[in-house]
């Protein structure tokens, strides 16, 4: 397993919050939809996504999401998005973490 660059955040002004990562942290904004921002950095990219703050969610690559899943839950840890045609899971760990696994 390994962690990504990608982190998600989610909010309900996208664009008010790129720009604070954008003033003040020296990323750019390199794609802007209604609902995402997209902003690079040299290490992370971080999209901004409208929705309800969950915290940041970062991305874990995985051999088999299905496997993971079942894995994790039965291990105290809580499925909180699960969309597959999009793909997006994400999972809550029993201390707060939030995820994507992706394969």
């Amino acid at each position: 397993n390994s962690i990504g660059p990608d982190i998600l955040i989610q909010t309900q002004d996208p664009k008010n919050e790129a720009s604070f990562y954008v003033e003040h942290l020296g990323f750019e904004i390199t794609d802007e939809m209604p609902h995402l921002v997209s902003l690079h950095g040299k290490h992370v990219n971080l999209f901004i996504e409208r929705g309800p703050a969950r915290g940041p969610v970062l991305e874990v690559t995985v051999d088999s999401v299905e496997g993971a899943k079942l894995r994790l839950v039965k291990n105290g840890c809580e499925i909180i998005k699960d969309e597959p045609e999009f793909p997006r899971c994400y999972v809550k760990d029993p201390f707060g973490l939030i995820y994507n696994l992706k394969r």
